[in-house]
């Protein structure tokens, strides 16, 4: 993976809908897209534009530069820009494991190999919640105690019984932090919710490293090793 796919934020969404239905109909087994978001939008699940004041805070950031798109997937209200790599992995699964553990393995998939790539630069990244972070959680991938990586996934079931998940990563690579937190703030007041998010409990990648985007390559082939595929992911975009 040289570089990854430049897309508009809803087309980078389009195509993680188009992943997960691919592996859905059982055309292929697993697959992984990397993107970089070429615009900018403030991207939540569909169940928060049922919120009180959702269209005045949706205006907001509209005039901040960062009109709002809906997702698949749950959490809360998380930047997209072109100072973010995004990853996506669709995979299916056999039934086996309950509810639970498939949900932790999923994410454990998608940020150990996250995690064993940054180490190979030297770095000690961890898991686990960070204060102040927006779209926070307990598998946010960390660099000295901020967020780095935000997850989230959804599910799919075949009609074989088979199980497909979508789990995603979103890397901050520049450091985009006051503009990005100023936004979901903004949303977050425009609904009448008492949250509030900070710029230091986030980090971006170039504040630890020179040149991130020069520094993605061999992320695909370790992504695609953590879900113990038989060969490399198919559809890995780049």
């Amino acid at each position: 993976m040289s570089a990854p796919r430049r897309l508009g934020v809803e087309a980078g969404l389009e195509a993680e809908r188009q992943l997960l239905a691919r592996v859905h109909a059982g055309e292929v087994d697993g697959a992984l897209l990397c993107w970089r978001p070429t615009d900018r939008a403030l991207v939540m699940p569909r169940r928060l534009a049922r919120l009180p004041g959702f269209l005045a805070a949706e205006a907001d950031c509209g005039a901040l530069g960062w009109p709002v798109a809906l997702r698949d997937t749950g959490g809360e209200p998380v930047p997209q820009s072109p100072a973010v790599l995004n990853v996506a992995l669709a995979v299916a699964l056999p039934p086996e494991e309950g509810e639970r553990e498939r949900i932790e393995a999923a994410y454990l998939r998608l940020c150990e190999p996250l995690c064993d790539w940054l180490r190979g630069f030297g770095l000690v990244p961890g898991l686990g919640e960070v204060p102040g972070a927006f779209c926070d959680g307990r598998f946010n991938v960390t660099l000295g105690r901020r967020k780095l990586v935000g997850t989230a996934q959804r599910w799919r079931r075949t009609g074989d019984g088979r199980l497909v998940v979508l789990v995603h990563g979103a890397l901050l690579m520049e450091d985009e932090r006051e503009a990005m937190v100023e936004v979901v703030n903004r949303f977050y007041q425009g609904c009448g919710l008492d949250t509030h998010c900070r710029a230091d409990s986030h980090v971006a990648l170039e504040e630890w490293l020179s040149a991130p985007w020069s520094r993605v390559e061999g992320l695909a082939s370790l992504l695609g090793r953590g879900w113990r595929l038989s060969g490399p992911p198919c559809d890995v975009a780049a």
